[in-house]
């Protein structure tokens, strides 16, 4: 039974990486201990005000905000942060060499109804000469990330991780408060029948997601040739996990309710991370048109369209946006 500490340590051998990794894991045990609680620990219901994203936020978003705060800020390495729940990027240390940012609650409208959330990372290298408390030391783009991961609080706690050599997963025992290994090489698999959406928004949608979904939905009958079955979770972590395990497509597209923007999940926060894992246990991550973690970030709250997961399926939903 192979601990997170010890596993990083003969994976990655960067020594700051792993200190931020295991660092932030002790935010994230406290956070699973919160959510296992729940209303015994206070933690449920509004917190009756909003993040910068104008949504109101739970009152575990702003705790779970405030724990990975601390716990990064004591990192030496860690020269700033930024979370998708606040305006600004945080600097941290001077001297640090990395910038983390995160998603401290995907999925947090869950937690009142006790279904599955999580917590999405992403490390990025800090130039010499950034001032981590501006924006623009945190744009780059998704394939300059050096690591990232997700923790998911369900059943069990999961942490799945990549620092760009695979992808792997980790179970919290909470006899010991340890994550150890459970999974290896975590493998998408390239077909799939199986597919995730917000429905209620398909009105919405461009024409070519609407006639590529009314595809799906036709099943057997239909051009695509075979039954598809439909998940929605409300909560990216949850998603895409169940894709790691066996396999699928989760798709958040532009949708034209807002034109000014191109999607709801965030590039920074949701979408590059997530990108990463997905293509490093060989699936594919785009935005319908474009690899997402090729887009050049404008602003560190930039929202970006989605479609990612089994590589075969990808390619087909691709295909109806680029035919012409």
């Amino acid at each position: 039974m192979q601990r997170l500490r010890t596993f990083l340590d003969g994976h990655c051998d960067n020594t700051a990486v792993v200190e931020i990794i295991d660092g932030l894991m002790v935010a994230c045990k406290d956070i699973a201990y919160r959510l296992h609680l729940g209303s015994l620990a206070g933690v449920l219901g509004s917190a009756e005000q909003e993040n910068v994203q104008g949504e109101c936020q739970k009152k575990l978003d702003v705790i779970s905000n405030d724990l990975i705060k601390d716990c990064l800020a004591a990192i030496p390495s860690v020269k700033g942060l930024a979370s998708e729940e606040e305006e600004l990027p945080v600097a941290c240390n001077a001297s640090g060499e990395y910038l983390v940012l995160f998603d401290p609650l995907d999925g947090s409208s869950n937690i009142d109804v006790n279904v599955t959330v999580g917590t999405i990372f992403s490390i990025l290298k800090a130039a010499a000469d950034s001032d981590a408390a501006t924006e623009a030391a945190y744009l780059q783009s998704g394939k300059q990330q050096v690591a990232a991961g997700y923790v998911l609080y369900g059943p069990s706690t999961l942490l799945v991780l990549t620092t760009g050599d695979g992808v792997f997963s980790f179970t919290l025992d909470p006899r010991i408060g340890e994550f150890v290994l459970e999974r290896q090489n975590i493998r998408i698999s390239e077909t799939t029948q199986e597919f995730a959406i917000n429905m209620s928004n398909q009105r919405f949608w461009l024409p070519e997601m609407q006639q590529y979904v009314s595809d799906l939905l036709q099943g057997e009958e239909g051009p695509l040739g075979k039954r598809y079955n439909m998940r929605w979770i409300a909560s990216m972590v949850a998603e895409i996990h169940r894709i790691l395990t066996r396999g699928g497509i989760f798709m958040y597209p532009y949708d034209s309710r807002d034109p000014g923007k191109p999607g709801k999940l965030r590039l920074m926060y949701e979408g590059n991370p997530m990108s990463m894992l997905v293509e490093q246990a060989g699936g594919m991550a785009s935005t319908a048109f474009e690899n997402i973690m090729t887009v050049k970030p404008e602003g560190i709250h930039q929202r970006v369209s989605v479609v990612m997961g089994s590589s075969q399926e990808v390619e087909t939903a691709i295909s109806y946006h680029v035919k012409n």
